[in-house]
């Protein structure tokens, strides 16, 4: 039973973590600027993401630019959409697998089998949160390195956005998932290898009390 609750706790930081990382994903603001401006009326704010940059202007105007060259691309942005975009199709195997796995549902067999594959739910969402947590702290690090960097112009210089942030707790949700998830299978898994006598004792011992209550209907 602790197993099994174990299980449902890891899958539903699983859960939360999946969601996360494809909002981070999604999301335009992983780095803001705000430019105040000379009043509050030409205030504008703007967004920078993986897949397009937006603009907020402070008379409720919202425009995007989708970003269409790959290659224009600096590196950490091109490395953080294919880690991200990783995490997710990783992600998205764990839940389908740790789902089979675990030990509330009636799917995936017998023991053995379920085993194997909560373990290998756990080894994906382990596999999910690195490739999420790279691209996070590697996108802090090019922010804070470029706002830190005395030669770079103000209007240059950005903040991390709530993208960042949602990923990375993300991705720590689904390493955490992982851990879990792989160290209730191992534990699963070595008791069973270490009492193997138990199942097949029974397993034995039930035709042989079949057949004495048989022969005592016959005297």
């Amino acid at each position: 039973m602790t197993s099994a609750g174990l299980q449902l706790l890891a899958f539903a930081l699983a859960l939360s973590g999946v969601s996360g990382v494809l909002m981070a994903t999604l999301l335009p603001n992983w780095k803001v600027h705000v430019d105040a401006g000379s009043s509050i009326i030409t205030a504008i704010v703007q967004l920078q993401g993986l897949w397009m940059d937006c603009t907020w202007y402070s008379t409720g105007m919202f425009s995007c630019t989708l970003k269409y060259s790959v290659l224009a691309l600096p590196t950490h942005v091109q490395a953080a959409r294919a880690a991200m975009v990783l995490a997710c199709v990783l992600s998205a195997v764990g839940i389908c697998t740790s789902t089979i796995g675990m030990k509330c549902t009636r799917l995936g067999g017998d023991r053995e089998t379920k085993g194997y594959a909560c373990f290998a739910g756990g080894v994906c969402f382990l596999s999910a949160g690195v490739s999420g947590l790279i691209p996070t702290v590697w996108y802090t690090k090019e922010i804070i390195a470029n706002f830190v960097d005395v030669t770079v112009p103000e209007s240059n210089k950005h903040e991390p956005g709530g993208a960042v942030y949602i990923g990375f707790i993300s991705a720590m949700l689904l390493f955490i998932s992982g851990m879990i998830f792989c160290t209730s299978c191992i534990k699963e898994n070595l008791e069973a290898w270490l009492h193997p006598s138990k199942q097949q004792h029974i397993s034995i011992t039930q035709p042989e009390d079949h057949s004495a209550y048989s022969l005592k209907d016959y005297v």
